[in-house]
């Protein structure tokens, strides 16, 4: 976003604020918003209930405030100064504030604030609010604005504290500009993988199982089941070796890789279990280091790849937790390669490409539909990041000349790399036109040190390896979320879990059907006849319904031996085929993968 865009959303979140206020007055307390990619939010405390059928209202007093051209001002109090103002009019009372005024105090800063509008006065001349900016000029700056939808947040997103009304909206500088976002958030809503999850009987939540822990029905399984395949077929051919390891481990295990307490918020609490401290693991490379130094090993060995498809478990507060893109257990298409460092820059374009490879199966194209996040640590930030500037430098210079050297779409993000070292992000473009972080490619030089991992050079030396963490396709629930979305639940056939419905035109003809269904099950695919007491248009409209790559209508000709007419997905015009001739083609699309 640049900062043109993003002092505007700015502002119109502050103007949304005003709204509020000009409208409602003490019956809404103001907590706080940011500008986003996508446009503003802002947290209200309410004593009224507030829903999207305001919208037209609130927008109305928005548009006036932006006609009047109110001046965006920025001044500085003390937080005396401070304290005193936002406890009088329509701030009285106001405790979220108060609460930012305590976190100023502590770390001795001026209280940056800005008026829009005329200082010194109220509500509705004037509001001023706690903020940084950026900013327009005046409101009369602000471009084409719309408010989105209502949800409910927990303030600081801590389920503990209170819930409050979350409005968002959105602001461009051209009116095509608006349309355009609407248009794609349109789609994203039709294609949202909750939604089709539950209309194509992939997954469904139970409360009494658990928040966050997604049950795959038959036909969401068969999908997993796929991907899970195409992992290990793939996988095995570019000499990685799977293992199996266990999904819990000691404390201690993560005490020496440094992610406990590191990641303590966010793992699963300890069970004491006979002497034992245990915990749900929520990573796996501590067990596969392990596995490493079970015995010496030789630098023939290396690159040595590790791989496993691995259920982990993190605690994610469960006002983020979304259908399968955010779960509180998840399996993840796993691996870990330990190198000698010569060999690290070959065995990260070998990673990429592998990436690149399962992205072009996907159907996605690089560059338009994800490109590559350098994420750089920040050496500032020692509580953060290993303190090791050389390692830093050389490990950054990896990751950012196999980038340069492949020609790859990227850009730099610092503060984004893992503790241990730098990484590449994925990043993948959902329906929205958001970004969001699809899995990663780690260079490592601090867990061979912590766990003191070293191999037998050709002189005879012990040497320190290097390892790179990677995910060929990520998590399984998150990918398949993408893919749900991106394919609008109309899957790819091999990923299909019904590839052909076989509709009988009477109930005479279900037998007939039922044998074509056992020939293509012999061979390997997945057919299912509907032998529903309906008409034949009720059965094509339901099998459409449900995206099923093909449908074939079983009638006396076919059952005799002539050509079927094949209804196709997405093709207005049947397909006149024999019957071998259908299978082949079938079967050459499930092998193709295409």
């Amino acid at each position: 976003m640049d900062n043109k865009l993003e002092a505007m959303r700015h502002s119109c979140e502050h103007v949304l604020t005003m709204a509020m206020l000009r409208i409602w007055g003490n019956k809404v307390k103001a907590a706080m918003g940011p500008a986003t990619e996508e446009g503003f939010y802002f947290d209200f405390d309410s004593d009224i209930k507030i829903s999207e059928n305001d919208f037209a209202r609130i927008e109305e007093e928005m548009a006036k405030i932006i006609k009047e051209d109110l001046p965006i001002v920025k001044d500085e109090m003390t937080v005396k100064e401070a304290r005193e103002f936002f406890n009088k009019n329509i701030y009285k009372g106001n405790e979220y504030k108060h609460e930012w005024l305590n976190l100023i105090e502590g770390r001795g800063e001026a209280v940056s604030v800005y008026w829009m509008g005329e200082k010194g006065k109220d509500i509705p001349d004037t509001f001023v609010d706690i903020c940084s900016g950026p900013h327009v000029e005046s409101t009369g700056k602000i471009g084409v604005f719309k408010l989105l939808k209502i949800a409910g947040a927990y303030w600081h997103g801590d389920e503990k504290n209170k819930m409050l009304t979350r409005i968002y909206g959105t602001a461009f500088v051209k009116q095509e500009e608006l349309d355009e976002y609407l248009h794609r958030q349109e789609e994203a809503e039709k294609r949202d993988h909750r939604k089709l999850g539950a209309e194509l009987d992939l997954f469904v939540f139970s409360e009494v199982i658990g928040k966050g822990l997604p049950l795959l029905t038959p036909k969401g399984t068969v999908i997993r089941k796929e991907l899970e395949k195409f992992v290990y077929e793939e996988e095995t051919k570019r000499g990685y070796q799977h293992v199996v390891t266990p999904p819990l481990a000691k404390v201690e295990l993560y005490k020496i890789s440094g992610h406990y307490p590191y990641y303590k918020d966010t793992m699963y609490p300890i069970m004491t279990v006979d002497d034992d401290e245990l915990i749900l693991r929520p990573m796996t490379c501590p067990h596969h280091f392990m596995l490493y130094k079970s015995r010496p090993r030789s630098y023939r060995e290396l690159p040595l790849r590790l791989a496993e498809i691995s259920p982990q478990f993190r605690y994610e507060k469960s006002g983020e937790l979304t259908g399968l893109m955010r779960v509180r257990m998840f399996c993840l298409a796993d691996a870990h390669i330990i190198v000698m460092p010569d060999q690290a820059k070959s065995e990260i374009k070998g990673v990429l490409d592998l990436i690149d490879y399962a992205n072009e199966i996907f159907g996605l194209k690089k560059g338009v539909d994800y490109r590559y996040r350098l994420s750089l640590g920040n050496r500032s930030e020692e509580k953060k990041y290993y303190k090791d500037d050389a390692a830093w430098d050389k490990a950054e210079d990896v990751l950012r000349s196999v980038l340069k050297e492949l020609d790859a779409p990227y850009y730099e993000a610092e503060g984004e790399a893992a503790f241990y070292g730098p990484k590449i992000d994925i990043q993948m473009k959902k329906v929205s036109g958001q970004e969001e972080t699809a899995f990663t490619v780690q260079y490592d030089f601090v867990m061979p040190k912590r766990f003191e991992m070293r191999y037998v050079d050709k002189d005879g030396q012990e040497k320190e390896p290097v390892v790179i963490h990677r995910s060929s396709i990520g998590a399984f629930e998150r990918t398949m979320a993408f893919l749900i979305e991106r394919f609008a639940g109309a899957f790819p056939v091999w990923l299909s879990p019904v590839q052909i419905m076989f509709a009988p035109v009477s109930e005479k003809h279900n037998e007939g059907a039922y044998k074509f269904a056992e020939e293509f099950r012999a061979q390997g695919m997945r057919p299912e006849v509907d032998d529903s007491n309906e008409t034949l248009g009720n059965k094509v409209r339901k099998a459409v319904g449900q995206k099923i790559p093909y449908i074939v209508v079983v009638g006396d000709k076919e059952i005799a031996g002539e050509d079927w007419m094949i209804r196709i997905r997405g093709q207005e015009k049947q397909e006149k085929m024999k019957r071998e001739d259908f299978l082949n083609r079938l079967r050459g699309e499930i092998q193709e993968r295409k």
